[in-house]
């Protein structure tokens, strides 16, 4: 991209492209994807082999990123690209994806991404600028800024992810109003839905819903995940990589087999040995990961790593909107060059901790296995370390 400032779109031209982005589950919504494509590549013998895919599996997801791991396959002619917030807008005009797939706003990384809405307008003016041209959009239909960001796009394929975290919608992103939410008269229903107190805009309906750990069709048919990934998170990343897989002519139970074989997408959820240790390792990049990751740490120990790195964000208040009250009665050791800050929040919250910087320091003599749950910079110096 030296040599070339154009190469970014030269490596898109001729490519079926779909994109995935959003603040949380970028990364494992796009594994399930590329999962779903390379089972429906290897089912169908005449479908040419899974070398028609290309896929940027380490997360590499910025400009540079898309356009090494384009550049690596230059005659796959699939491409499933996880596609960072502040890069969508230059993909959209660049590589005229034929899926786009929209998950969720978070605060993250304030000093690198600002307002989450300034991210949501980019994404509302280039699928209007693409007009007819621009891609079939599969958005969630829980979140109030993915629902204004999506209205210009040419069609869009809502899903209805039964989201509980709700702390970063609380004004409307198109007249600024608040948002009402209600739970929904139907019994069994999940989660509840939104609208705004003072313009049209609505949660609209949708077509794939996520209902008591099942994926419903937009035939009404209810599909087991069965994923080998935990979290109920994960099975509304898997109904948003469904309904994106439908789209490009996969059959539903081809798109399951394929999600299935996904363990550890880019080392998350993935078992690591270090100094004795068996730790397995989640990320967390904001209060809203923090909320889904939490739950999931079931032993008795648990690691929380922390840094402030230019790709975790600088800004560490994000930690006082995290409940780790929730962390109370168990030994939590706080690592991470970050780690007193989190100290502090943690004496707060009236949890026992043991504060140890060093992150190979933090991790030896545990003789039970733990849960380390971590930001992004520690989350990938933690990969290394133990060789995953």
């Amino acid at each position: 991209m030296r040599l070339d400032p154009d190469a970014l779109g030269k490596l898109l031209r001729g490519r079926r492209v779909a994109m995935v982005s959003g603040t949380n589950g970028k990364t494992t919504t796009t594994h399930f994807l590329a999962g779903a494509v390379r089972a429906w590549l290897e089912a169908d013998p005449a479908a040419g082999g899974t070398r028609r895919l290309v896929h940027n599996a380490d997360g590499a997801n910025l400009h540079q990123g898309i356009a090494s791991a384009l550049s690596g396959q230059p005659d796959a002619d699939l491409a499933v690209l996880e596609t960072d917030e502040r890069v969508v807008a230059d993909m959209v005009r660049l590589g005229r994806p034929e899926v786009l797939v929209l998950l969720n706003f978070s605060r993250d990384q304030l000093d690198r991404h600002h307002e989450i809405k300034g991210l949501g307008r980019s994404w509302r003016t280039a699928l209007a600028a693409a007009g007819d041209d621009g891609p079939v959009v599969v958005a969630n239909a829980d979140e109030p800024l993915i629902v204004w960001a999506a209205e210009t796009a040419r069609q869009v394929v809502w899903v209805d992810t039964a989201s509980t975290w709700t702390q970063d919608a609380s004004l409307c992103p198109s007249c600024g109003s608040s948002l009402v939410r209600e739970q929904p008269p139907e019994t069994g229903a999940a989660g509840s839905t939104w609208h705004c107190s003072g313009c049209e805009l609505r949660q609209p309906t949708a077509e794939y819903r996520v209902q008591d750990g099942r994926i419903i069709d937009r035939t009404g048919h209810a599909w087991e995940a069965q994923l080998n990934v935990p979290g109920a998170f994960n099975v509304s990343n898997a109904a948003c990589a469904l309904a994106a897989a439908e789209l490009l002519g996969i059959d539903i139970p081809t798109a399951l087999d394929g999600m299935r074989t996904v363990t550890a997408p880019a080392g998350r959820f993935a078992t690591m040995h270090l100094g004795g240790t068996t730790a397995r390792l989640l990320l967390a990049k904001n209060p809203a990961g923090w909320a889904e990751a939490l739950p999931l740490a079931s032993t008795d120990t648990v690691v929380l790593a922390i840094d402030s790195a230019a790709a975790d964000g600088r800004d560490v208040s994000w930690l006082w909107d995290v409940e780790y009250e929730q962390l109370a009665g168990r030994t939590v050791v706080a690592t991470g060059p970050r780690a007193q800050d989190l100290a502090v929040r943690l004496a707060y919250a009236d949890v026992t901790f043991r504060c140890v910087p060093d992150l190979r320091e933090a991790l030896a003599g545990h003789e039970a296995p733990v849960d380390v749950i971590a930001t992004y910079t520690p989350f990938q110096r933690l990969r290394k370390l133990g060789g995953v």
